[in-house]
């Protein structure tokens, strides 16, 4: 399984219980839709005071340039492009995770300070910033905080391992959200079948058959946008 296949896998159940632990309201389950919440003209199905409150959070700024510009780098780092799909920087995830430090403020100094971490880090190993080290630099550092002991509680982990976590559960959140993530789990929604009647094998088993009136009127699929009526003796008409 690569590694694309294996953030599929786990999307649904380690994203929603990480991106919990850090005080999501039912204002920002509404919100975190990926890109319909990030432009103003897209929210289908706010109510007029949601609407308002994410005008005013898209005419705030939380991260500075040089935070956005490792926030994309550490985005990236995540979820890579591949063959057939973008990053997550292509799918907007930074964008999308500036508006949910806006929207739960709880997050921003995990985040904030997170940044700082990783900068202090670089620095001391490399002498000189994350955003700018080498890939492979960059690896070996998130190396150290990627892979907690699951035994210890999420809480009990030293901050830079609780900052990436968010970051990561974020980053999913955000990609798997977007037109492109959905693209990429092959996620189609609810779609129309067809149904044409039980098999004629099954029908014959139990010595019944469809009335050929009805059967014209019930299983012409040409029929299926029609709807349909009915006589007032309770007769199918079309």
């Amino acid at each position: 399984m690569d590694r694309r296949k294996s953030i599929k896998s786990i999307i649904l159940g380690s994203v929603a219980g990480g991106l919990a632990m850090h005080g999501c309201k039912p204002e920002a389950e509404a919100a975190a839709d990926g890109d319909a919440l990030l432009t103003s003209e897209h929210h289908f199905g706010r109510t007029p005071e949601e609407k308002e409150l994410i005008q005013e959070l898209n005419a705030e700024q939380f991260f500075n340039v040089h935070e956005l510009e490792t926030l994309g780098v550490l985005c990236d780092l995540i979820l890579p492009a591949n063959a057939e799909f973008g990053s997550a920087t292509d799918a907007g995830v930074p964008d999308f995770i500036e508006f949910m430090a806006k929207d739960i403020p709880e997050m921003q100094t995990d985040l904030r300070g997170g940044f700082m971490w990783l900068d202090h880090k670089c620095n001391t190993e490399f002498g000189t910033e994350f955003k700018t080290a080498a890939e492979e630099q960059q690896k070996q550092i998130l190396d150290t905080i990627a892979y907690p002991d699951v035994e210890v509680p999420s809480e009990e982990h030293p901050l830079e391992i609780q900052f990436f976590s968010l970051i990561r559960n974020l980053t999913l959140t955000g990609y798997y959200t977007s037109k492109m993530g959905i693209t990429d789990l092959g996620y189609k929604g609810n779609m129309p079948n067809v149904w044409d009647g039980v098999p004629d094998e099954v029908l014959a088993q139990h010595g019944v058959a469809y009335d050929p009136d009805w059967l014209a009127k019930c299983v012409d699929q040409s029929k299926r946008g029609i709807i349909a009526e009915w006589d007032e003796a309770g007769n199918l008409l079309t």
